[in-house]
């Protein structure tokens, strides 16, 4: 396949930015060509051609990269990570980050747990998620959640 023109760049860029920022969210391919301004189709073949993984692959790597952040940090569960970085099924989560890491959530977490370096209270990143939330969203014009 062909890399974009650059004038496609842009969006394909606005919508790599908004899935960099709402990997969290349900995002489809519909919503993220949405966001780009393109049609779906075009909208995957031209993602995938500049990125090298397809919009659907990006979002899950993102969230996998966020879930090992928290994995490392927190003092959360696994399950609780796998809630906070948008994935629905635990045993999807599992397999997917076994897939991209090379081992499983709890064996991740349980290596570095073994460091000894300390950990941020999972509260605290749940209240820092949510208020990380209500500014995005304040900023966007969407007001503060219900």
């Amino acid at each position: 396949m062909r890399r974009a023109p650059g004038d496609l760049l842009v969006h394909l860029r606005r919508a790599r930015d908004y899935a960099d920022l709402h990997y969290r969210d349900p995002l489809d391919l519909a919503h993220l060509a949405g966001v780009a301004g393109l049609s779906k189709y075009y909208f995957q073949r031209m993602f995938t051609a500049t990125y090298g993984l397809s919009p659907a692959a990006y979002v899950s790597q993102r969230r996998v990269e966020r879930a090992q952040d928290l994995l490392r940090a927190t003092n959360l569960t696994v399950t609780e990570v796998c809630v906070a970085v948008g994935f629905s099924s635990l045993g999807s989560f599992s397999s997917h980050f076994r897939e991209v890491v090379g081992e499983t959530p709890s064996d991740f977490q349980r290596r570095w747990a073994a460091s000894g370096a300390p950990h941020i209270p999972g509260c605290f990143v749940f209240m820092w998620g949510l208020a990380e939330r209500r500014a995005s969203q304040e900023k966007h014009g969407g007001g503060a959640p219900s």
